[in-house]
């Protein structure tokens, strides 16, 4: 009886079981499921890793909606890829710790430069602002923000390695996700966005990265804005939704899971509704390569075991009296991660302009993201009073 019980819930998967001891035995048309890494665009077999078009087997809706363009296709077409960051390792090509076997080209490294996926916005002879997304996000978060900041200034966002379109290489094949990778990487995609000086603006759990970064680049910086960061020791830890990603197995499953790992991770931190339109460009990346949710899990891990450090370091540096860099701290009060005590003080202690938003939670730019591009513009420009 219990094996029937088992059985009769995996039957609304699609997939039909028999069984000698059923009481009433149907006819059902049995799914054939085949295994196998295969480099072969034409091939519809179940693949570990395949092109976009047909997925790699992690997904059996094959990594697409339909065959009509998607919202995930429009953003695409308004960015660029941008070649950054030198490719560690020694070239050796990837396989998929769960099989052993070969990864597709979306799981490899480059043979030299890493490529990021960017989306720029207004002329680029305004001062450039860089908009860096969060953990777990895409630069797609900043879609609502763009209009309104490139009226004045020529405004840059890009998906972080292991996000969105940028390559997701497979960890110990060229990058490895250590928070330490991220500042140098960094560096070297700022140096190409932007040769001259520039704003930052960074939300969420890589705000730390970025502020590392800043304290050796004072010089090149007009404006540090920092959206919801863990600025207290009750911040560094991640909060149970994230930190599920990072656990043995467990973490390995559940990073392969579109719902899990975008439309959860970005809607249980805040009052953010996400529309379907939204999270057909937020899933896709988990839904055409497994090497989304093998990054995820990854950075999971770098974060569960860097993170507090890197906070308590990122105290240090906007409290020291050497940090030069205008900064200023946004906060959306419905963060349902970060908890607000301890955040006024620390901006008046460090003598930081802290600017409350009272409708919005942990992804700011998601809430009230033309709100958000308003409030940029003057916080930079510094033509008016906040």
């Amino acid at each position: 009886m219990a094996i029937q019980a088992m059985l009769a819930s995996l039957s609304p998967l699609g997939v039909a079981f028999s069984s000698s001891t059923a009481s009433q035995p149907q006819r059902r048309k049995f799914l054939k499921l085949t295994c196998k890494s295969n480099s072969n665009d034409n091939d519809q077999d179940y693949l570990i890793d395949a092109p976009v078009s047909v997925g790699d087997g992690f997904s059996f809706s094959g990594g697409k909606y339909s065959d009509l363009p998607s919202p995930s296709d429009e953003w695409f077409k308004q960015g660029k890829i941008v070649r950054a960051h030198r490719v560690g390792g020694s070239g050796e090509k990837a396989k998929d710790p769960i099989f052993g076997l070969k990864m597709g080209a979306s799981s490899q490294a480059a043979v030299d430069f890493f490529r990021w996926f960017c989306v720029e916005s207004g002329s680029a002879d305004n001062p450039s602002v860089i908009l860096i997304h969060g953990f777990p996000s895409q630069a797609y978060s900043y879609r609502k923000v763009l209009p309104t900041l490139s009226k004045n200034y020529h405004a840059i966002t890009f998906d972080w390695l292991g996000f969105g379109f940028s390559d997701k290489p497979q960890p110990g094949y060229g990058f490895d996700y250590t928070l330490d990778e991220y500042v140098s990487s960094l560096e070297s995609l700022i140096n190409e966005l932007a040769p001259n000086k520039v704003s930052l603006v960074v939300q969420g759990y890589f705000s730390p990265i970025v502020a590392k970064y800043a304290i050796s680049h004072q010089e090149k910086l007009n404006h540090l804005i920092l959206l919801n960061p863990p600025l207290t020791a009750k911040h560094a830890n991640l909060p149970s939704t994230l930190s599920i990603f990072s656990n043995f197995l467990l973490g390995e499953i559940f990073s392969q899971d579109p719902l899990r790992a975008s439309d959860k991770a970005l809607t249980s931190c805040g009052p953010y509704k996400m529309k379907e339109d939204d999270a057909m460009v937020y899933r896709r990346p988990y839904l055409t390569s497994g090497s989304s949710g093998f990054a995820l899990n990854a950075i999971s891990r770098a974060m569960r075991k860097e993170l507090k450090t890197h906070v308590e370091d990122m105290r240090k540096m906007l409290t020291d009296e050497n940090w030069k860099v205008k900064t200023t701290v946004f906060w959306g009060q419905r963060d349902r991660w970060l908890s607000y005590d301890g955040v006024e003080d620390f901006c008046n202690n460090s003598n930081h302009k802290l600017i409350e938003l009272p409708l919005a939670g942990h992804h700011v730019q998601e809430d009230c993201g033309e709100e958000l591009g308003q409030l940029i513009s003057k916080v930079i420009s510094q033509r008016s009073q906040i």
